[in-house]
């Protein structure tokens, strides 16, 4: 295989039940540009990123926004949803510990505070308004 693919990842999405509360979270206590927020019939595309990443973009999406979800299977996704146990997000920063003060200042809900963890990073969480896991990970000097 001697070609390379240019393939990069360009969007990835975080299952949110209120955009409106998801946007405020991102936007203002993680310092996101929101880069889309169109609205279509029923349905609302909303995107968000740190500044420092142009080229990708996080998709706050909602549990109704898959038009081939049967009911059942979105009141399944709005209750894993709930209880925190969908996917979350992990972000790389410089300093977790001034990271993690600035978003605790906004009243996030804190999961854990920094901590250095056996496989080479220092880490905190916390829960975005939709109990969605976000990790904020700072390399440890090895």
């Amino acid at each position: 295989m001697g070609d390379n693919m240019d393939v990069k990842v360009s969007q990835c999405f975080v299952t949110v039940h209120d955009h409106d509360e998801a946007l405020a979270f991102y936007r203002d206590a993680l310092g996101f540009e929101v880069r889309n927020d169109v609205k279509y019939e029923m349905l609302r595309w909303v995107t968000v990123a740190p500044p420092e990443q142009p080229s990708m973009e996080i998709v706050l999406s909602s549990a109704a926004a898959n038009p081939n979800a049967s009911p059942a299977d979105r009141k399944a996704m709005q209750e894993l949803l709930a209880k925190g146990l969908l996917n979350g997000l992990n972000f790389s920063t410089a300093d977790c510990d001034a990271t993690f003060e600035r978003i605790r200042a906004t009243g996030a809900e804190v999961l854990q505070e920094p901590a250095d963890q056996f496989y080479g990073v220092r880490d905190c969480a916390f829960r975005d308004p939709s109990g969605n896991m976000l990790r904020f990970s700072e390399p440890r000097p090895r």
